[in-house]
């Protein structure tokens, strides 16, 4: 791997460079969507942030399989790199809390949802116990169903 020559490397890094941008536009996309609560950007920007992972994933491997002489290559387009890198990772950071705020949240509404229902079906429901007959009201299982998208 040490036979890379300086024109290998600079493509390389250009080439993630690019792939960074490209990541980060998507992800800050994303974290104004969730900020708004718009779930049809979300959704919209799912493929697009797929195949950006993938390119992004696809290029580290070569940085990892080259780290030694990564580390000795110096260029502005490195230091760049690891610039936009780091504001990268900040909002990844901050996505990744704002789709775990989501989920929480989307589950806390469920779990009032399913309160609800057992409350209700408590007081209208009807149990029965072996051989058909009528035994005491005993709604602590009841089986729910919710059709739910994110």
């Amino acid at each position: 791997m040490e036979n890379l020559d300086a024109k290998e490397i600079a493509d390389k890094i250009e080439m993630m460079l690019s792939i960074v941008a490209s990541f980060s536009e998507v992800i800050s996309q994303e974290n104004t969507a969730l900020k708004a609560g718009d779930i049809k950007t979300v959704k919209a920007l799912y493929e697009q942030k797929i195949k950006t992972v993938a390119a992004y994933r696809s290029l580290c491997s070569f940085f990892i399989k080259n780290r030694e002489v990564m580390k000795e290559y110096q260029s502005d387009a490195k230091n760049k790199l690891q610039q936009a890198s780091a504001q990268l990772d900040e909002q990844l950071k901050q996505n990744e809390m704002l789709l775990k705020t989501r989920m929480d949240a989307g589950k806390a509404v469920m779990d009032t949802f399913i309160n609800i229902v057992k409350k209700t079906n408590a007081a209208k429901s009807t149990s029965y116990g072996a051989k058909g007959a009528y035994t005491p009201l005993d709604s602590t299982r009841n089986a729910l169903a919710f059709n739910r998208t994110m």
